[in-house]
């Protein structure tokens, strides 16, 4: 029987606790999870692609522990059908906040699924404590000196406060 893989794919700039909470919740449903961090410069993060990469593999390492599963982070630069077929994967993670993100994920899955009609796309609701999180208004709280460690574990707090500071 074929392994179940699924690909999570975002910017994670810089990832937040409800990218770390559907990590968590993709990871019961799969046998591989992917973790895609997209190089997106078009949104201007204020970590480079590598600095994203290490910092997911370093959040999600004790999601990979626990789980039992196979969990990779990989960069990419491509569209994303195509880099699921390039992973194997036969399903796509997306997670949503709240109704405004429905439309703009509507739209991208009927895009996708014209793409290639042999992957699926699934959502998973950010759990309520976590709807409201965002990767940019945790960049702009942490940038006027505000306190984000509710918002993002505790090496990505440390890390994006010492990088908005060198800014």
């Amino acid at each position: 029987m074929a392994d179940h893989v699924a690909l999570y794919p975002g910017t994670f700039d810089p990832i937040t606790n409800g990218h770390i909470d559907v990590i968590a919740r993709a990871a019961r449903l799969v046998d591989r999870l992917i973790i895609g961090v997209a190089l997106n410069a078009g949104k201007g993060p204020i970590f480079t692609l590598e600095e994203r990469v290490a910092l997911v593999e370093a959040e999600i390492r004790p999601i990979a522990d626990a789980s039992g599963i196979t969990v990779e982070v990989r960069p990419f630069s491509s569209l994303l059908t195509q880099f699921a077929r390039e992973v194997g994967a036969k399903m796509i993670i997306r997670g949503l906040r709240a109704v405004s993100d429905f439309d703009y994920e509507c739209q991208m899955t009927g895009m996708n699924y014209r793409l290639d009609p042999t992957i699926e796309t699934v959502f998973l609701m950010a759990s309520e404590h976590h709807q409201f999180i965002s990767s940019r208004f945790v960049k702009d709280i942490a940038a006027f000196g505000g306190d984000i460690t509710s918002f993002v574990p505790k090496l990505t707090a440390e890390t994006t406060v010492a990088k908005l500071q060198k800014r």
